[in-house]
């Protein structure tokens, strides 16, 4: 599966916001769309950070209250990584386990189209896994039965071939 077919299942919306935001306008945006990051985005609409939960969290923890006023820029993570909608779920899975990534933007051609979180694409890889053992089972039903018709058919071709004589 792609990242594009992901993005189809999920939905491509993207909450984005600038950099001159402060963290409580972050914090009040991830609650009231139950996201866990924001892209940060310029006047241009190129990435330059993204913050997360976590990082909302950190700076409340190191500042207190006054961390509230803080502009996203100062807390944001700004060497973000990226994936296109041609990679694979299961390289970005790695990618973002072995990176400890939440959250991927999606590019293409410099524009975002799309953010994939670690829950998606395990959701994702799920549905992929529970698709795969409804056909397997399938598969060993049907096999199971033409086991038992062909165990069948050659009861009856030999009783037909050798009647019974009583």
């Amino acid at each position: 599966m792609t990242i594009q077919t992901l993005l189809a299942l999920k939905g491509a919306t993207v909450c984005i916001i600038e950099p001159t935001a402060t963290i409580a306008c972050a914090s009040k945006t991830l609650s009231d769309h139950d996201i866990g990051a924001l892209v940060v985005t310029d006047g241009e609409g190129s990435i330059v950070g993204i913050i997360s939960e976590r990082d909302i969290v950190r700076v409340i923890s190191a500042r207190g209250r006054a961390a509230l006023d803080t502009p996203v820029t100062e807390v944001m993570t700004r060497k973000v990584i990226t994936c296109g909608r041609h990679d694979k779920v299961d390289d970005m899975m790695v990618r973002m386990t072995e990176g400890k990534l939440r959250h991927l933007p999606v590019v293409e051609e410099g524009r975002l189209i799309g953010v994939v979180s670690i829950r998606d694409v395990v959701k994702s890889r799920l549905r992929e896994m529970e698709q795969d053992s409804t056909a397997l089972r399938e598969y060993a039903s049907l096999k199971t039965r033409a086991h038992q018709y062909a165990l069948q058919n050659n009861a009856y071709l030999e009783q037909a071939r050798f009647p019974r004589v009583f």
